[in-house]
């Protein structure tokens, strides 16, 4: 996947997380959970963002495991969410199927960075 797709991808990710945060119950606890829930989602695409722009193929890994930890962070509070039936279950389905496959996708660049420096290694040897 393009970079500037997966930008797009994640920039709409984080306003659909913006939209059911804005849905929510104002309840304490749902207010709580959806402030954490909304910052780690936003972190997502502006932490994709910055690892677009590396210092080194190092970098890139390094920025692209901070968006893995922010994406399974996001993960854990819509599973909350759903857990604690604070938002409906039908309506977090979505979110969570698009943050596992951004998941995977992240996941995935860091391995294909992390074998490509290896041979990089080994051609430099």
């Amino acid at each position: 996947m393009k970079k500037e797709n997966l930008q797009e991808r994640t920039l709409l990710f984080c306003v659909r997380i913006i939209h059911m945060v804005d849905s929510m119950p104002e309840t304490r606890t749902a207010r709580m959970i959806a402030a954490y829930l909304l910052r780690s989602a936003i972190s997502i695409g502006s932490k994709y963002r910055a690892a677009c722009r590396p210092a080194s193929a190092r970098d890139f890994v390094s920025k692209l495991k901070i968006v893995v930890e922010e994406t399974e962070e996001t993960l854990y509070w819509l599973e909350l969410i759903e857990e604690t039936n604070i938002f409906p279950s039908e309506k977090i389905k979505d979110l969570k199927q698009e943050a596992n496959e951004l998941l995977a996708i992240f996941v995935s660049s860091i391995n294909t960075a992390r074998k490509n420096l290896k041979l990089k290694a080994k051609q430099d040897a």
